[in-house]
């Protein structure tokens, strides 16, 4: 059983930054961040394939949100930048043991076997 385990949310102003955590028990073949805010689906957000680091992210978070990945400690990261509001939400990670991420499926949480606790990330304006 992997385990996933985030950390790094908070609470900031508008602009302001925060860098997510994804410890894992394991290597696995791509990871996602995904999140989820009241009432509304979640979100596929970004992903890397650890191997290669190839790295996928959806139109909103382009410019502002890095991911990256420490092999050696079996850790994924999500920079934050120039937050929004609308960034507002639970911050899931996920990690794909199966194949590669692409940029057709990445966003698709069926393709991911383990989901962290999530961490929240609260943007205020």
């Amino acid at each position: 059983q992997v385990q996933l385990v985030e950390s790094g949310g908070g609470s900031v102003q508008a602009g302001g930054s925060l860098r997510l955590s994804c410890a894992t028990s394991t290597s696995n073949v791509c990871m996602g961040w995904f999140r989820q805010a009241p009432g509304r689906e979640r979100e596929g957000v970004a992903a890397i394939n650890t191997d290669g680091g190839s790295t996928y992210y959806t139109d909103s978070v382009k410019g502002r949100f890095t991911i990256s990945q420490d092999n050696a400690k079996n850790t994924v990261f999500l920079q934050l930048h120039s937050l929004k509001p609308e960034d507002t939400a639970m911050y899931y990670c996920a990690a794909r043991t199966g194949f590669p991420c692409s940029m057709w499926d990445y966003k698709n949480g069926i393709y991911y076997n383990y989901w962290g606790q999530g961490t929240q990330v609260t943007v205020s304006s």
